[in-house]
């Protein structure tokens, strides 16, 4: 069914992207070798393995003695166990003697433990007197102590293939000595604005009618966030040839390409057009709030997205829409979504009403409230940028749902 100006019904939020993921070509990016500094939220191209064990030895993980377990059972402080005093290991050093039953050595935190020692009394549950040691606190084997391997073995699977590296992930890295590693490249991403009506950012003085490029610097901001290349490819008048020699330009050297201001449909709607020649419209119209003129198609295997001109519905539709496909586009293994980015909050008002059907997505600011996490709506047209400045991301109301009462619970996204 079309609406009167030819255009396909709209589909909903959850169809549009099964659609857009269904088309991806079924081959994962080109790899490179990076540096561990250079690595953060990097994609891993291939497994990584430990190549040596981590830690390398059995290590300390208190200030205190050495000790065979057994030797110190049913201590206590009224009844001490006595082992013999058998000198001290060095930070930095091999145990320079063996431990035996009723031996003790006394050991630094991340001192090698001793072969024959199979635990670590704390040094405040222990005295030295007269060459002997005193403990008054029992241990069981194992205990104050990290195990050669225990971290990781070698030939184990550290790293996964398709993983985003976390700070944590380097340095697990760099303790078994991994500096360099395949990682997926980054996909490139080409954004291109239109509109008669748009200057540069840096224009000191606005012609009337004229209004300053936002979006793009939205947009490269998110690319980049989301592991993307961000090439700004200018502002392109509503003109189809100008448009269509900057679409050409920016395919020829993207894994993506992004056009705002030409999704909603009218006369100068070129972004359609741009599509359907060269490839294939996936769909043209969603039913969501902000975002209903919504696009996207397929042009020589790569994905084209044609965005609303309005500030808050450019990022709504980036974050529903774009970054899962960046995230497939980078070789991120899992859910398209990332779950970590999604926190539960209560409203602090009602919200939703009147939206037609539509799947809407209500910005909100958290605030701490008694204790809690709550969600204040920041309500306002999707053409306010404010309305994003002031958000840290959005509820979704499934359509068909009127709305969500004041202190019902809600997942936020956060941006």
């Amino acid at each position: 069914m079309k609406d009167m100006l030819g255009r396909g019904e709209a589909v909903s939020p959850e169809e549009a992207l099964k659609r857009i993921v269904s088309a991806l070509p079924d081959v994962l990016p080109k790899t490179e070798n990076v540096l561990i500094e250079d690595a953060l939220d990097r994609i891993v191209a291939h497994e990584i393995a430990s190549p040596e064990d981590m830690p390398p030895f059995t290590r300390s993980t208190v200030d205190g003695y050495a000790v065979d377990a057994r030797d110190t059972f049913g201590a206590s402080e009224t009844a001490p166990a006595y082992i013999a005093f058998k000198g001290e290991i060095l930070m930095a050093q091999a145990a320079p003697f063996p431990i035996s039953r009723g031996e003790a050595a006394r050991i630094p935190t991340g001192g090698m433990l001793p072969e024959g020692a199979d635990a670590v009394v704390m040094l405040e549950h222990a005295n030295e007197t007269g060459g002997m040691l005193e403990v008054v606190k029992p241990v069981a084997p194992g205990e104050n102590l990290i195990k050669r391997g225990e971290d990781a073995r070698k030939g184990e699977g550290l790293i996964s293939k398709g993983h985003c590296l976390r700070p944590q992930d380097l340095a697990a890295l760099a303790g078994t000595g991994i500096t360099e590693m395949a990682l997926f490249s980054r996909p490139v991403v080409s954004i291109i604005i239109t509109g008669d009506e748009i200057a540069p950012a840096g224009e000191t003085e606005l012609k009337p009618g004229f209004v300053r490029d936002m979006n793009s610097y939205t947009l490269s901001a998110m690319a980049k966030k989301a592991g993307g290349i961000a090439v700004k490819e200018g502002i392109v008048g509503d003109d189809f040839p100008l448009l269509k020699g900057a679409f050409e330009r920016a395919l020829s050297r993207s894994d993506m390409v992004l056009i705002t201001g030409g999704s909603s449909v009218g006369t100068r709607d070129y972004t359609e057009r741009l599509i359907s020649e060269g490839g294939k419209v996936l769909f043209h119209g969603v039913a969501m709030k902000p975002g209903k003129p919504m696009l996207a198609g397929m042009v020589e295997g790569k994905p084209v997205f044609g965005l609303p001109g309005h500030p808050a519905a450019v990022a709504v539709c980036f974050d529903v829409f774009v970054k899962p496909v960046l995230r497939r586009l980078a070789g991120r293994a899992g859910s398209l979504r990332d779950r970590a980015g999604t926190v539960q909050a209560r409203l602090s008002k009602g919200v939703g009403s009147g939206a037609g059907g539509r799947t809407q997505y209500i910005r909100v600011a958290l605030f701490e409230k008694d204790g809690g996490l709550w969600a204040e709506p920041v309500l306002g047209p999707s053409g306010l940028i404010r309305t994003l400045v002031h958000a840290d991301g959005v509820i979704i109301i499934p359509a068909g749902r009127p709305g969500m009462n004041r202190g019902e619970e809600a997942a936020v996204r956060i941006f």
